[in-house]
C-alpha cells in the first residue's frame, strides 16, 4: 500500500492555527489539495497568506462557524469549486475549556459537545453524502474515502475542572467507531488520533506563563518530552493514506506513552 495522497483533495477543519495548521501544511506538501476552514478568518489569511488567493495553488481557505449548516454546506461547495473532488477530511477543529463540574451552569459540558462533537459530526454526515455520490457517479469502489478525526488522552484521563472536555473527547471516540461501522459498507474509512500534550502555539504561551508544567508533562511522559505538531500530522497523513487501508473505527494514541502511566492528565492537552 501507498502512502501517498499526491492529488487527493483534503479538508481540514482547525486549520487557523496549531494542530490543524500544521495537518494542513503537511498534507499540502505531501502533494494534496487542502481546503483549509476555521472560523478566525483573520488567522486563516495570515496562516496561509497571499498563495491560498491564487486560482492554481493547492491550498485554499474557507472562513466560517461550523456550528451553523450553512457553513458546513458553503465550505462543501468551496472545496468542489476549487478542486472538484474530496477524498480526506481531517477534523481537527476543538475547544477546551474548565469549568465546575458540579454547577450546571458553567460546567461547558454542552458548548464542548456542540464544538468538538457535533459540528465534527455533522460535517462528516455532509462529506461522506458527497463521497458516496461522487463515488457512485463513477462507479469506484474500494477505498472511497478517509476521514481522521482529532481527539485528545482526556478520553481516558480527566481533572474534575476538565470534565467537559473529557466528556466531549469521549464522545468523539465513540462518534469514531460509529461512523466507521455506518460508512465501512461504502468504502470510507473513519478513524481517530488521540493526542497528549503537542507543543501548539497555545501550549507554548501557556507554558511561558505557567514555566513548572513543562517539567511536569515530561516527567509524566515514558519518551520525556512534548510531541511536535508535525508528529501528529504525520499519524494523519498515515490515516488518510492507503498505507492504512485496512484500518477504520481506530483510535491511534501519540502521547509518548503517557496514558500507560499517569493517572492524571496535566491541566493542559
Amino acid at each position: 500500500m501507498s502512502f501517498s495522497i499526491a492529488g487527493k483533495t483534503a479538508i481540514v477543519t482547525g486549520a487557523g492555527n496549531g494542530i490543524g495548521l500544521a495537518i494542513a501544511r503537511h498534507l499540502a506538501e505531501a502533494g494534496a489539495n487542502v481546503m483549509c476552514a476555521d472560523i478566525d478568518e483573520a488567522a486563516l489569511i495570515e496562516a496561509m497568506g497571499e498563495e491560498a488567493r491564487d486560482e492554481g495553488s493547492n491550498i485554499r481557505f474557507y472562513a466560517g462557524d461550523l456550528r451553523k449548516k450553512l457553513t458546513v454546506t458553503n465550505l462543501m461547495s468551496a472545496t468542489i469549486d476549487a478542486f472538484e473532488r474530496v477524498d480526506i477530511l481531517v477534523n481537527a477543529s476543538r475547544q477546551v475549556s474548565y469549568g465546575d463540574p458540579l454547577c450546571a451552569e458553567t460546567d461547558g459540558v454542552e458548548t464542548l459537545l456542540e464544538q468538538n462533537l457535533m459540528t465534527s459530526l455533522r460535517v462528516i454526515q455532509h462529506v461522506s453524502k458527497w463521497m458516496i455520490k461522487a463515488a457512485e457517479k463513477e462507479g469506484r469502489e474500494g477505498n472511497v474515502g478517509s476521514i481522521v478525526n482529532l481527539t485528545t488522552i482526556a478520553n481516558q484521563r480527566t481533572l474534575a475542572e476538565l470534565t467537559g472536555f473529557s466528556i466531549s473527547a469521549a464522545a468523539v471516540d465513540q462518534m469514531t467507531r460509529s461512523m466507521a461501522l455506518a460508512l465501512a459498507p461504502h468504502g470510507i474509512r473513519v478513524n481517530a488520533v488521540s493526542t497528549g500534550s503537542v507543543m501548539s502555539a497555545s501550549l507554548q504561551r501557556f507554558l511561558v506563563e505557567q514555566p513548572e508544567y513543562r517539567e511536569q508533562i515530561i516527567n509524566h511522559t515514558p519518551l520525556a518530552r512534548i510531541a511536535s505538531a508535525s508528529e501528529v500530522a504525520e499519524a494523519v497523513h498515515f490515516l488518510a493514506s492507503e498505507a492504512s487501508g485496512f484500518m477504520t473505527g481506530q483510535v491511534i494514541t501519540v502521547d509518548g506513552g503517557r496514558t500507560l502511566v499517569d493517572s492524571v492528565p496535566s491541566p493542559f492537552h
